[in-house]
């Protein structure tokens, strides 16, 4: 069954942000990440794709369930860290859309839903008037013994969508991994694309 995909701006999220929490708790567990997550936690957080201006949330529907999602919103919104570390770079947050999660749960990867992600968070950037875009994800050492076996890092993905690593720009955020007892820092690396 193909995909449904709806873009969900101001209170059209709300009624979707429990399911949104799930996906985010399920997807986040798997490595890189291996989030311990807490549903009323990721509702307050994902409250913020579904209040702030310029915000946006890209769901994708198998019949009626959110299966997948991926959110964005101008950097002059986003999280301190995020700004911060662009700040301290000599970069103005102003500048760029800053693209946070995106999920997809394993039954679905593989047949084009991560493209049309980047593409529909792509749009609403030029459609804010913002042409430099950019995420991160989190460093973790290749040899880590706790990677699965088989693990394809993303980066080729990302990089033929067109996204090039930004040399020494980064962040730290803290999580609780799965099994531990507190937050721990982690180390996440940005990547970013001027769009045409």
């Amino acid at each position: 069954m193909a995909l449904r995909f709806e873009t969900l701006r101001g209170p059209a999220p709300h009624p979707w942000l429990p399911a949104l929490a799930r996906l985010r708790i399920a997807v986040f567990r798997e490595w890189p990440y291996r989030y311990e997550g807490d549903e009323a936690y990721e509702a307050r957080y994902l409250r913020a794709y579904a209040e702030g201006e310029g915000a946006a949330a890209f769901v994708a529907f198998d019949g009626e369930t959110p299966v997948g999602a991926a959110t964005c919103e101008p950097m002059t919104q986003t999280h301190e860290e995020v700004r911060e570390a662009f700040l301290a770079a000599g970069r103005d947050p102003a500048e760029y859309c800053y693209f946070g999660e995106s999920l997809l749960l394993p039954a679905w990867r593989g047949q084009g839903a991560g493209v049309r992600f980047f593409t529909l968070r792509e749009a609403h950037a030029l459609s804010l008037g913002l042409r430099r875009v950019t995420f991160c994800g989190v460093r973790r050492d290749s040899q880590d013994p706790r990677r699965p076996a088989g693990y394809t890092p993303l980066d080729a993905f990302w990089r033929k969508r067109g996204y090039t690593p930004c040399p020494g720009l980064s962040c730290t955020m803290s999580w609780r991994e799965i099994g531990a007892a507190e937050e721990t820092p982690h180390s996440l690396d940005f990547w970013e694309r001027h769009l045409p």
